[in-house]
Formats: structure tokens, sequence, C-alpha cells
């Protein structure tokens, strides 16, 4: 949507130009003495003779009656007097929270309203649920999948919960449901999503119980006074900090030897182990490979295999990398248990009868024969969901996994391996957080399967020890606001309000809260604003605009076009909205539809493509869509808001995949990685169903909407739902 200089048509499209010939001059050697390199050692299989004690307490635990612990069963009495948060270690049992507390509803002839922040976890919770209260009483909302919506019990995504609050406040009533719970409540604070969390919370009837279950966090107190504040009524806070299977950290020595990581040195004080501190105060220490390879990952699996220690979550840097591992446990980790290894090829078998996709995955053969696969958001929803389905069943010996696996999946192991220290936020590498290497250490160790869980710490070019080591006891992070005004929600919060009582409801967010009160008010100020009124200057940017743009009324109610072009709770609906005003848009061809519509979602940057592998059809429509459009751009431009350029090759992507392609072609011609082209798909047909929802103001675009999403929600994109 940016200014061109005049070109041809088929340039004009184009949002990047592809940059000058590279300089391909040799670069010239450095010189003088070079120095030594750090030696790369053999793995032989040992561990330090103070492990022998840790090691013979590995095991299964006894099985004994179920026996929920106190703070389960503080929480469960808390729910019954009103809004409750659960802070608690990853892994301790939350879930059976919800559970009583649904079932407590459901006995009363009430509606529970379960809402997670991942499709996947919303998935498993489903199922999860159906088995403990029966299928016929539970429903799903997640966007893609719309079942049962009527249950007694209702599980989806937080966005589902937030775009029914908007519609129940702009229709008047109440929201249909008698009790909420925000599973990962510490979701509040992250930067892309947390808005949606923060807006629930406002929103939400004080009627309504809200029960949110969360990861430890810092300021729980402080979430749960600012709720106190604004719905009336208390907020009990329920912390514990033990975790139900204790965790023993390790070091990875490049030889093969296995440290303890830590060393008491007196009640609840440790330092990092004498052994450690020696390797990592020497000058040139040895490694387990050059820095720019990756270790022997599987001769350091039959290290930890030969001490009991698998399964085992490998995190890593990158996706590739993630893949590579699998390569390097090829002749190196064996399987020995015939009986485990045929249960996990049947297992497979049966998990991937529903899609020929991934029944041919070219990773299958390393999990059917050595039990080891690789987790990250570059792969298709299905073939996560089978890696979390057979580590959770216990037929893994190892996952190969970035750090997102440990975000909100049900994914656990004997012993978790950090390679490094850090972790990519979406822009650069930063350093783990308390809260996320918490997150990532809550998958070791079983409850109900294992006596202890592991830890270990490899040393390489992007582990920090000494960062490690630090953050194995310190307390956890704060949540900080992030909310933020979009035209989305001043859309829909004029649906039903006027702009003083938005104001009022500005005056309640967690951020206002956080800059007035508390210890981390200063922090709060660098990272929000200087004072409470920032948001409802952001708010008024927006409002001024709309009015310009003919979406509001000087008075605050929408127009017409307003109200309709609410209901596109999208990443860009001004921009979907004109194209519906300027009646640019196709009506009667859904796969043009669809390959237009992924234009406006994807944030493809690298956007070049040969020209003779886009459809004249869909050029001339992007061209016209782009003059048409332009103006409206500036516009938004001239008033200091951001405009995302179209994109044009996942618009040939879809275009190709919605008229019958083949996966392995679309997937060749899309230069993504299978993950992203499935949430490149996921989403178009998100962004399709809420013009779909138009159908009273554009019943043509609505059935064209329709039949997009027929075509191009299919296999492997929507298998994950059949198994």
């Amino acid at each position: 949507m940016q200014r061109r200089p005049p070109q041809s048509d088929k340039r004009q499209i184009r949002l990047k130009s592809s940059g000058g010939q590279k300089n391909t001059a040799p670069k010239p050697r450095r010189r003088g003495k070079r120095s030594d390199k750090p030696k790369i050692l053999t793995i032989r299989p040992g561990a330090d003779a103070g492990l022998k004690k840790v090691f013979a307490s590995i095991g299964v635990p006894e099985k004994k009656p179920f026996k929920p612990d106190p703070f389960q069963l503080e929480a469960i009495s808390a729910v019954e007097k009103g809004d409750c948060l659960v802070s608690a270690p990853t892994g301790s049992g939350k879930t059976w929270i919800a559970e009583q507390a649904i079932a407590r509803i459901w006995g009363q002839g009430g509606k529970s309203w379960y809402a997670s922040p991942l499709k996947a976890l919303t998935n498993s919770k489903y199922f999860e649920f159906s088995r403990q209260f029966g299928p016929e009483n539970v429903g799903i909302l997640t966007g893609d999948r719309k079942e049962n919506s009527d249950a007694p019990v209702i599980v989806g995504t937080t966005e589902i919960l937030r775009n029914q609050l908007y519609d129940s406040m702009h229709q008047g009533k109440d929201l249909d449901t008698d009790f909420v719970i925000l599973d990962e409540a510490h979701f509040l604070g992250d930067e892309d999503r947390g808005v949606v969390w923060e807006e629930i919370m406002i929103y939400l009837p004080i009627r309504i119980p809200l029960l949110m279950l969360s990861a430890t966090i810092g300021n729980g107190y402080q979430i749960a006074d600012w709720l106190s504040t604004i719905r009336s009524k208390s907020c009990i806070v329920i912390e514990e900090t033990e975790r139900p299977v204790p965790l023993f950290p390790l070091f990875f020595h490049p030889s093969g030897t296995l440290l303890p990581l830590m060393a008491k040195t007196g009640p609840g004080k440790t330092k990092v182990y004498k052994k450690v501190k020696a390797y990592t105060n020497e000058k040139l220490p040895p490694l387990l490979a050059p820095s720019r390879n990756l270790p022997p990952l599987g001769e350091m699996s039959e290290v930890l295999k030969k001490y009991n220690l698998l399964p085992a979550i490998f995190f890593l840097k990158s996706r590739r990398d993630c893949d590579k591992a699998l390569t390097l446990c090829e002749n190196k980790l064996t399987d020995d248990d015939p009986d485990r290894k045929a249960e996990r090829i049947a297992r497979i078998k049966e998990l991937t009868e529903n899609s020929v996709h991934i029944a041919q995955h070219r990773h299958l053969r390393h999990l059917r024969n050595m039990g080891v696969g690789s987790h990250h958001s570059g792969q298709l929803p299905a073939w996560k969901l089978l890696i979390e389905t057979l580590m959770t069943e216990g037929l893994l010996n190892a996952v190969f996994a970035t750090s997102t696996v440990a975000a909100g999946v049900n994914f656990p192991a004997r012993t978790i391996a950090f390679l490094n220290s850090d972790r990519f936020n979406g822009r650069e590498f930063v350093p783990l957080s308390s809260t996320e290497f918490h997150q990532m250490t809550g998958r070791a160790g079983r409850r109900g399967m294992d006596n202890i869980g592991f830890a270990v710490a490899v040393p390489g070019k992007f582990m920090d020890i000494g960062l490690i080591a630090g953050l194995i006891n310190s307390p956890p992070s704060h949540v900080l606001s992030q909310i933020r005004i979009n035209f989305s929600m001043v859309l829909n919060l004029l649906l039903s309000h006027t702009p003083d009582k938005i104001e009022e409801l500005l005056k309640r967010s967690f951020a206002t809260y956080m800059i007035l009160n508390g210890k981390k008010k200063r922090k709060a100020q660098r990272m929000i604003g200087n004072e409470h009124k920032y948001l409802w200057r952001d708010f008024m940017k927006h409002f001024d605009f709309l009015k310009e743009t003919g979406y509001v009324m000087e008075g605050g109610e929408l127009t017409h076009d307003g109200i309709w072009a609410s209901q596109l709770r999208v990443d860009q609906p001004l921009m979907i909205a004109e194209g519906f005003r300027a009646d640019i848009f196709p009506e009667s061809d859904p796969v043009l539809l669809a390959a237009i519509i992924a234009s406006f979602v994807s944030e493809q940057e690298d956007d070049r493509i040969d020209d003779a592998l886009i459809p004249e059809k869909l050029l001339k429509s992007m061209i016209k869509i782009r003059k048409g459009l332009r103006p409206f751009a500036e516009h938004m431009l001239l008033r200091g808001f951001e405009i995302r350029p179209l994109s044009l090759r996942p618009a040939v992507t879809i275009y190709a995949w919605a008229e019958g392609r083949e996966w392995k072609d679309v997937f060749a011609l899309s230069e993504m990685a299978e993950g992203n082209l499935a949430m490149l798909i996921l989403r178009t047909a998100d962004n399709l169903r809420h013009i779909r929802g138009l159908y009273n103001v554009f019943p043509e675009a609505a059935e064209n909407a329709e039949n997009a999403i027929e075509l191009i929600m299919r296999d492997p994109v929507v298998a994950f739902y059949e198994m």
C-alpha cells in the first residue's frame, strides 16, 4: 500500500524490489597468529559420584488413590465464594480444579465457559472434558470449529469469548454462561494477545464468577487487587510454589559425564557445582561440537538412556535444528523394547489413517524406528498433535523442540535439556525470563509417572550457564498490561457505549491500575506510559479517523457502515471494509476471494515471485484492489496509522490451493514452512468467516466466502480435527 513510481501493471503490485547485485568479491583474510581451537571430546557415558543417590530415586511412584493437594481444595472453596486466581507450577493439577468447578456449576443446572489461548490446547481440553462430562454435554468454539454451541460446557479460544462479550454488550443481553475459566491467565502479559485477556476481565459481567489458572507469576496479588477494584468483589489468590515432581538440575559435560549443576551451601541456598564452575572458568573449554554445529544429540540421548533419564525434550534454537537433530540420532539411538516399538507403530498407523499426507510424512521413519520426533511451529498442526499424543502416551524416547512447546501444551517428559539460554520472541533473541524458564522446566517430571524430573544444561555457543543457574531458584516474572487500542476494539465498544462510558472503561484497565499503584509503578510507566490518559488519547485518535471516514457519527454512534464493519474482527478490518464499500472484491468467484483475503492476512515481507506464476485473473483483481484502496491507505498513513502492504505470493499460493492443486505443489509454490502455510490457510479461513457473517448486508459476498472456506479447509490442514 506504499506509494511507488509509475510502472507496468505487473510491477505495480510489487511491494519490494529484488535489490541490487550482491558483492561477490572475496573478503580479505585476516592475518596474524591463529588462536587455538577448543577440543571436541568423544562422548563416553559417565556420571559424577554425587549423582548416585539422585539417580537411585528415579522410578515410577507407587500407585495411590488420588488425593487432591491442599492448594487444589483451597481453590475449590475459593471459587464457591467469588473470583479466584490460581498461580501454580506447570503440571501441578490446575485442570482438576477447573473440572471440579465445572461439575459443581453443571450440577446446579448452570453453564461454564473454558477459554484457552491456543487452538491445540482448546482441542485437547475438548476431548478431555468430553470424556469427563460426556460428548453431548461439551461444545467447542475456535473459529475453525463450532460444535454443540448450546452445551452446558463450552471450550473455546479467548478471542471467541471476547467476541461473545462484544455481541452481548451490543444486544443488551447477558452472556449466556454462569462461570468463566481463563486458562493460562499469565497470557495477560503477552505482547501480542494480552489485550484479549484484559478485555475479557474488564467486560465480563460481575455476576459471572471468574477462575483464572496460571503458571507461577510474581504479581498475582496485584492482578487480584485490580480485579477486586473493577468487579466490586474480592478475588482470592491461591498460590502454590512447590512442584508436584521435584526437579534436579544437571550439567552435560562434553566428555559425556553428567554432573550436578548446583551444590547446596546451606538451607535453601545453592551455588554452581565446583566442577561446572571449573569448566566455565576455563579459557578454552572443550566442546561437544564445533560452534556452528549441533552437538551429537544421538550419543547424548544414549547417555541419558543409560541413566534412565528418557524420555527427554531437547529445546533447540531453530526449526532447522529440530529437524536436523533427527538425522543425528540415526544409528546412534536404539529402542531396545520391541513391544513398545510395536505399540508405537500400531498407534502411529491408527492416528494417521485419516490423512494421507501425514501417513507419508518425511519424518515418520524416525518416529517409528527410533521413537524420536521434532516439534515446532513450522510443522502442520496434525503432525504436532501426533508427536504430542505419542509423547503423552509414553511411546517416544526424545523430542527436539523449539521453546513454543512449553506454552500451554500438555507435553511431559522425565528430562528436559537446554541447548541455549535465550529464545526468539518473533523479532530477536532475548535471554530467557523466569516465567519462560519455569514453563519449560515444568515439562520435566510427569505427575504420577516420575519420582523426580531433570533439567540438563548443555554447554555451547548460546548457553549462559550463569543465567540458567540463576533462573533455577528465581522468583516468577511480573505480568504487565499489554492493552492497546485498535479499530476493531473501538468499533465494537461504540456499538454499546458512548465515548464517555468508554473512557470510564479504559480507566478500569490493568494498565491504568499499574501506573497508579504498586511497587512496579516506575517500570509500568516506562513500558506503558507516564499518565493514565494515554489510552484515551489513542482511543480518540482512532475515533476521529472513523468519523472522518464515515464509520462513526459526530456524537459517537456508528453509521450503517460502522455497524457492519464492527463484525470484521480481524487484523485489518478497515481495509477489508473499504474493499466492500468501494465494491472492488469479487462476489462470485470463491477461489479469487480466498486469494485476495490471503493478501490481507499475510505478514510476509519478501514478496518476490516469478510473473509466470501469477494467474492473469488474480493479477487484474489485485491491481484493481490496490488502486481502489490507495487513497484510503494514504489517508491512514497521513493520520499516523500503520499500513501493511498487500502480499502477492500468499495470494498466488491460496489461489492455487483453492483451485484444488495438491499440497506438495502448493507447498513448493508458497516458499513457506508447512506450518506457516497451514497457518496462512487457517487465518484466511477465519477472515472469510467474518465476511460470511455479513450476510444481511452483502449476501453474495457472504455466500462466496462460505464457498471459499469449503475449498481451502481440507486435508492436511484439517486432519488434526479427526485424530
